[in-house]
């Protein structure tokens, strides 16, 4: 299972409905796996369904130019995109976005 979390750190507070997707690499294609949007505490719980996942390279996009918008907020990244792989299907993979205008920083959670 592939899931996240967005914390804005510049207001010390969930991103909320912020849109995000999910796709993994088939070759040099990109395929759509899933995607939805944050809910009120910042997460995405359904970008996959629980169970395993197909091992091999993901990228998570993070729709940043309109919720930043909605905040009234110049942000300089209208996307933010990050790649990472799946050694392990079977495992948990958690990719929290700590975001502010100017910045973000991500991990791989539990």
């Amino acid at each position: 299972m592939i899931t996240t979390h967005v914390l804005d750190t510049s207001l010390g507070k969930p991103g909320r409905a912020i849109a995000i997707e999910l796709e993994r690499a088939d070759g040099p294609i990109w395929k759509l796996v899933g995607g939805g949007i944050t809910d009120d505490d910042g997460r995405l719980r359904t970008l996959t369904p629980a169970g395993p996942v197909t091992p091999g390279t993901y990228r998570i996009r993070f729709q940043t130019a309109a919720y930043f918008a909605a905040l009234g907020v110049t942000g300089f990244f209208p996307v933010v995109e990050i790649q990472f792989v799946v050694v392990d299907g079977a495992q948990h993979y958690h990719v929290p976005l700590l975001l502010s205008p100017y910045s973000f920083s991500t991990y791989r959670g539990s």
